[in-house]
């Protein structure tokens, strides 16, 4: 379950450090790839958006059910329910980019420059149902991209937390990332939120005046990059922190032949590791538990 959930919040993470550049090009200069890459490479940044979003929830269910529940666990907690749970994460993701999905094509602006964004209806002179469809996106992102996934990581890592304090077993460097995780997202996801708020609070027109308007546009730009690196920072909390993957690494780097990668294994520590909460080597409470 931990491998199938770790592969594919890799793969969302890697998807959306692809869609990038064509966004990095076109926030510097103007869209030049073409109606049909229009689709597809903003069309894969709305869905692994919320794939990417909806995968750490899973993880953060599947370590619940491991820590929480173990002895249930032994029998939810398989490759095949993994890929199943996996599927059904990976259709919600494509079901909550809609309806920025099928309105996604190349513009012209104002200016004359292209660009590739949802070309929502509007009547001809009058924008206030386009503000509506860009208003409703925002809040959606609110709702699904950071309260319902704050909510799901914090009950199920309060209930984490209660479980290792209340055992033996239970080590602080396991505590201190859970909060790490938690700190990380918060950090990273609620500062582009709250500006996305704020635009819409303009499209309502709450803040009319020019200054205000030039700060939200500049604060998205900020805390857009902002939450963009935390697909940079999940191999990080999620992988490189974890027993096994670090095992398995200076393993294959012992076989590995190149001096460059003898070099690595001197900064890789191969005693007392840290343990984490997201390694697929369970807790010692987890095996007596479920034993």
């Amino acid at each position: 379950m931990t491998d199938v959930c770790l592969f594919n919040l890799a793969l969302v993470d890697l998807l959306l450090v692809c869609t990038l550049p064509f966004l990095a090009h076109q926030a510097r200069d103007s869209w030049v790839f073409g109606d049909g890459m229009c689709k597809v490479v903003l069309g894969i940044y709305y869905i692994v958006f919320y794939c990417g979003i909806f995968f750490i929830c899973l993880m953060s269910l599947d370590r619940y059910m491991a820590i929480v529940h173990s002895v249930y666990a032994l029998r939810a907690r398989t490759r095949s329910f993994g890929m199943m749970a996996a599927a059904i994460t990976w259709v919600i993701g494509f079901i909550a980019s809609f309806p920025d999905l099928i309105f996604l094509q190349q513009q012209t602006a104002l200016d004359g420059s292209l660009l590739c964004s949802p070309d929502f209806p509007k009547q001809e002179g009058n924008y206030s149902s386009y503000h509506t469809w860009i208003i409703f996106g925002i809040y959606k992102m609110n709702i699904l991209g950071l309260f319902l996934p704050l909510f799901i990581m914090g009950f199920c890592y309060f209930q984490i937390i209660r479980r290792l304090m209340s055992s033996q077993s239970a080590k602080k460097p396991a505590i201190r990332l859970v909060f790490l995780v938690v700190a990380v997202f918060f950090c990273c996801w609620v500062p582009y939120n709250v500006s996305a708020f704020f635009k819409a609070l303009e499209l309502l027109g709450l803040y009319t005046e020019c200054s205000s308007s030039k700060d939200i546009r500049l604060s998205l730009q900020v805390t857009e990059a902002i939450a963009y690196s935390h697909s940079c920072l999940n191999p990080i909390l999620y992988v490189f922190v974890g027993e096994k993957f670090r095992r398995q690494l200076l393993r294959l780097i012992n076989r590995a032949p190149c001096r460059l990668c003898q070099v690595i294994k001197l900064y890789v520590p191969s005693e007392r590791f840290a343990t984490s909460v997201y390694s697929q080597t369970t807790s010692v409470d987890e095996r007596n538990t479920s034993v």
